[in-house]
C-alpha cells in the first residue's frame, strides 16, 4: 500500500531523487523547494501528487501550507526533512555573517519550521516517521566547511532529543546520506563530487532503506547502505 510522503527539497539532488523513485513505486509525495522546477515537477506528476514553491526558512509560510496539505492531502506517513544549503568552501572567519545565517535559518531553523506545522498532527494520530538529514559531517569534520558541519550535528542532536518527546510507534531518525553527486557536493569539492555516486543510483538504495525505518530507529544515528562516509 502507497504511503504519504513529504520531502523538502524536492526540487534536485537528493529530494528530487527520493521524489521520483517514490513515485515510481506507488507512493503520495507531497514536496517543496525553492527552485523553477516545482513547475515542470507539476506537471510531471499531478494529483495525487502536489509541490509547492517554498522556503522553509520562511515559518509563516511553512505554516500555511501546512494547513494546506494537511487539509487536502491528510498526515504525511514519512516526513523527510532534506532541504538544506552548503556554505562556499572557507575558514569560518572568512565566511560572510550574512552566509551563515543563511545555512541556519534553512538547514536549522527550517527543520524545525517543518516539523512545528507538521508533527502534531502525527503526534495526535501517534504514528508517523520523521527523518532529517544530516551527514558524514554531522559525526565528524572537514576544514573549511565548519558552517555546514554546525547544523548537520545539529540534526544529530535535535533529532533525538524529538525521538525522546514522541509518542509510542513513532520514530525520528537523523540519516547520514553518504557522499552523492549532487550540486551541494560540487559546491565543497568542485569536480572531485565526479567520482561519486549519482543521486538517481542513490535513490535506488536509500528510498527503500527509508520506507523500513520506525520505531526500532528511533533516536539513533542512521546511514544509507553502502553509501556510508
Amino acid at each position: 500500500m502507497g504511503r504519504n510522503i513529504l520531502i523538502t527539497g524536492v526540487t534536485r539532488g537528493l529530494g528530487r531523487a527520493l521524489a521520483e523513485w517514490y513515485i515510481a513505486h506507488g507512493h503520495t509525495v507531497i514536496g517543496c523547494g525553492r527552485s523553477a522546477e516545482v513547475l515542470n515537477l507539476r506537471f510531471a506528476h499531478p494529483a495525487p501528487h502536489h509541490f509547492s514553491a517554498l522556503d522553509v526558512a520562511e515559518e509563516g509560510k511553512v505554516a500555511l501550507w501546512a494547513e494546506k496539505v494537511l487539509a487536502a492531502h491528510g498526515v504525511p506517513d514519512l516526513l523527510i526533512n532534506n532541504a538544506a544549503l552548503m556554505n562556499t568552501p572557507a575558514p569560518l572567519w572568512q565566511v560572510p555573517a550574512r552566509e551563515f545565517n543563511q545555512l541556519i535559518d534553512v538547514n536549522i531553523k527550517g527543520v524545525a519550521n517543518v516539523i512545528r506545522h507538521f508533527v502534531p498532527a502525527m503526534v495526535t494520530r501517534k504514528s508517523g516517521v520523521i527523518v532529517n538529514l544530516s551527514s558524514g559531517w554531522g559525526r565528524s569534520t572537514s576544514p573549511e566547511v565548519a558552517p555546514y558541519c554546525a547544523t548537520k550535528y545539529a540534526m544529530e542532536g535535535l533529532t533525538k532529543a524529538l525521538a525522546q518527546e514522541l509518542p509510542p510507534g513513532m520514530a525520528a531518525v537523523p540519516l547520514n546520506p553518504g557522499v552523492i553527486d549532487t550540486d551541494m557536493l560540487r559546491q565543497a569539492w568542485s569536480d572531485g563530487a565526479a567520482s561519486y555516486p549519482k543521486a538517481e543510483a542513490w535513490a535506488k538504495v536509500a528510498a527503500p532503506y527509508i520506507l523500513q525505518l520506525g520505531p526500532k530507529d528511533s533516536g539513533e544515528s542512521a546511514s544509507v547502505p553502502s553509501f556510508e562516509d
